[in-house]
């Protein structure tokens, strides 16, 4: 679930205070005050916290005193607009009196209330007046999909966020355009370290510099991600909507998820240079690609956006880095996995990418890459998912907010957005048995597409390959562990790839090439136990 939408936010966070009233067996001042204590200061969350209960409060403790639930509140505070016409939109199951009797009532009591002329249709969070400055920040950063604190303009950062190393490699001189990841070392790196891998300086023993002595001939490559909101690895922590788990400690990472776009591309599948918080022994592609070779140090890109497809990477591309006279090869992958064939749309079959244009698309794409890739680089297509295992694994189990009281599953929270109009992914994540079909059946032609183009293309600066989207593979995998198939699903959003999923996914891909196509990782560099001797953890990520 992305909160898209004022309804939304405003049915989860009267969830959240209802269930932490319930929860503590507190009034719901209390557990207003409590929600609010347990948030951090930084981004104004605390602040912003406090000043919505200032506006709102009053009317949210009179309704909840008359035993209405959260879809009535946010409708009777007039968050939840309803088309004429359209139907009402709820999480929760209906009331037992009439819906329509019930909201007059509610209506009734909020309407003596002095609140309702703060203006709350407006679709944005960010029209609210101590969030604009921050958002038009966040945002800025988020349509060039470059880093927001950038002194020497290369595209890397020292700063994690806001498109910066969580994203790709961390700069290692941000006051010299020409030091940064993935490039071929200037003059061997005598002086300094111009490649960020934190290999540099002379060896005092033969005057042989370390970087040529360790990385020459090693064929040192990066690893570069153009994806989508899976790739990014978007993920919503269960904490901060479940009343029974929430303390203080809930909220330590919510900042960083804000002005990261909620994403975590830190510990994804492919980019990921933290360890996993998952506790599985899998790591990310960079992390083997780097103990393959540790001259490849901080050499990824994590080009994804949320929301991304074939449809809209040309609006992005151009972020990537890569010279071609001047840089390193580099491994792409190609991972828009679902965003052709999802919308929200009330009829999600026209806004679906037809094998024509896809396959128009990806040549684009290509093209773009063949005259940004230095030779030798590789591009591997990878395959769209089949969704339908989530209605399949998911739609009879609770979620989040309907666990405490059993009375929400994921059936209830997909209609909720459907009915809303704002589902990540109307055609997979519905009752509608027929469309979760042709969903699927339009997804294997994409990915069917994509193989016949890596199998009869042929480019100057890299070689191409496709590989499938093995979940199926990886469900199997897990319930060898032991695992459920519905535990590798994001649960709050009941929609993407969890951290565990896409560490599965990423063991599978790197075996893949490993096994068909191993010119494309490269050798093992003989010297990485000398270069760890000498250079430990390499300035660290």
């Amino acid at each position: 679930m992305v909160i898209t939408s004022p309804e939304e936010a405003c049915v989860v966070v009267v969830s959240v205070i209802e269930q932490l009233a319930q929860v503590h067996n507190s009034t719901v001042a209390a557990s207003m005050e409590r929600l609010c204590s347990y948030l951090p200061e930084k981004l104004f969350l605390k602040t912003t916290c406090y000043l919505v209960i200032e506006v709102f409060g009053p009317d949210i403790i009179k309704l909840l005193s008359t035993d209405v639930n959260a879809d009535v509140v946010c409708h009777s505070l007039e968050f939840c607009k309803q088309d004429p016409g359209q139907p009402l939109c709820h999480l929760y199951p209906l009331p037992k009196e009439a819906w329509k009797r019930t909201l007059e009532k509610a209506t009734q009591i909020v309407r003596k209330s002095p609140t309702l002329k703060y203006s709350r249709s407006s679709s944005d969070v960010c029209s609210l007046p101590f969030l604009a400055k921050i958002c038009q920040r966040i945002k800025l950063a988020i349509k060039n999909s470059v880093p927001f604190k950038d002194v020497d303009s290369d595209k890397y950062s020292v700063f994690p966020t806001l498109r910066g190393y969580h994203w790709r490699g961390r700069d290692c001189n941000d006051s010299n355009k020409m030091a940064y990841p993935g490039r071929r070392p200037e003059n061997w790196d005598v002086h300094e370290d111009s490649n960020c891998n934190g290999i540099w300086g002379v060896d005092p023993k033969d005057g042989i510099p370390y970087e040529k002595k360790f990385c020459e001939g090693s064929q040192p490559r990066g690893i570069i991600l153009l994806g989508d909101s899976a790739g990014a690895h978007f993920h919503i922590s269960p904490e901060w909507i479940t009343a029974s788990q929430m303390s203080l400690k809930s909220f330590i990472n919510l900042p960083t998820a804000l002005t990261n776009e909620l994403n975590w591309p830190q510990i994804s599948g492919v980019t990921g240079f933290l360890d996993s918080t998952s506790g599985i022994k899998e790591s990310s592609l960079y992390l083997r690609l780097w103990k393959r070779n540790r001259c490849n140090h901080r050499d990824y890109q994590n080009i994804s956006r949320n929301g991304a497809s074939s449809k809209n990477l040309d609006k992005f591309i151009e972020s990537l880095s890569r010279n071609q006279l001047l840089d390193h090869p580099a491994i792409v992958l190609y991972a828009m996995i679902g965003n052709d064939v999802c919308s929200g749309k009330v009829d999600p079959v026209p806004e679906m990418t037809t094998p024509e244009k896809l396959y128009s698309n990806i040549m684009q794409t290509l093209k773009y890459l063949n005259s940004h890739l230095p030779n030798g680089s590789h591009v591997i297509l990878y395959g769209l998912a089949d969704g339908t295992f989530l209605w399949n694994h998911l739609h009879n189990r609770y979620y989040p907010l309907g666990q405490l009281n059993k009375d929400v599953t994921y059936a209830h929270f997909y209609s909720f957005l459907n009915c809303l109009q704002v589902s990540p992914c109307r055609s997979w994540m519905s009752s509608n048995k027929t469309l979760r079909t042709l969903t699927s059946e339009r997804a294997k032609q994409l990915s069917n597409t994509l193989k016949k183009i890596a199998n009869s293309q042929k480019f100057t600066n890299f070689d191409l390959f496709y590989a499938d989207f093995d979940f199926q593979e990886v469900t199997e995998e897990w319930q060898k562990r032991g695992g459920q198939p519905w535990q590798l699903i994001e649960p709050v959003d009941g929609f993407h790839p969890n951290e565990v999923a896409l560490l599965l996914l990423a063991d599978r891909l790197w075996k893949k090439v490993e096994l068909q196509w191993p010119h494309v990782l490269g050798k093992e560099n003989p010297f990485n136990p000398q270069i760890e001797q000498v250079f430990g953890d390499q300035g660290g990520h």
